[in-house]
């Protein structure tokens, strides 16, 4: 199992790439790039809503990334406690869909307080095993 990493991101919309690369770097290093894909959407989606909505003036958010027992799980930690809800949009909103896709993509999420203030926003992703010799 892979050691759990956690990186921090300051609070300008740069950032949201940054964590993409930085979870397509973490899944290559754990050979678990099976649903790279899925997650780097993921993560840009909770990350933009962090900077959107959760982080209060001048803070930055954190992602965690952890992996056990074929499962990666990653987390958007930031400072409110405003919590995330699923919005119903209308066919001409041009927004509110986002953690409908995250809900598709992952296999669970949810959302936890963290500590004293703010809350983590987490997916859950099942990885296959790696299946050793079999032909490509």
């Amino acid at each position: 199992m892979p050691d759990a990493i956690k990186r921090f991101f300051a609070p300008v919309p740069e950032s949201v790439g940054q964590a993409r690369d930085f979870v397509l770097r973490t899944l290559a290093a754990w050979d678990l790039e099976g649903r790279a894909d899925d997650v780097r959407f993921c993560v840009s989606e909770l990350a933009t809503n962090a900077l959107a909505h959760g982080t209060r003036c001048g803070q930055g958010f954190h992602v965690a990334m952890s992996a056990e027992n074929d499962v990666v799980r990653v987390e958007v930690h930031d400072s409110s406690p405003r919590r995330p809800r699923l919005r119903r949009p209308t066919n001409d909103d041009v927004s509110g869909r986002g953690l409908h896709i995250v809900a598709m993509l992952c296999d669970d999420w949810g959302v936890e307080e963290r500590g004293v203030s703010g809350k983590v926003v987490w997916s859950r992703f099942k990885t296959a095993p790696a299946i050793q010799g079999a032909p490509l």
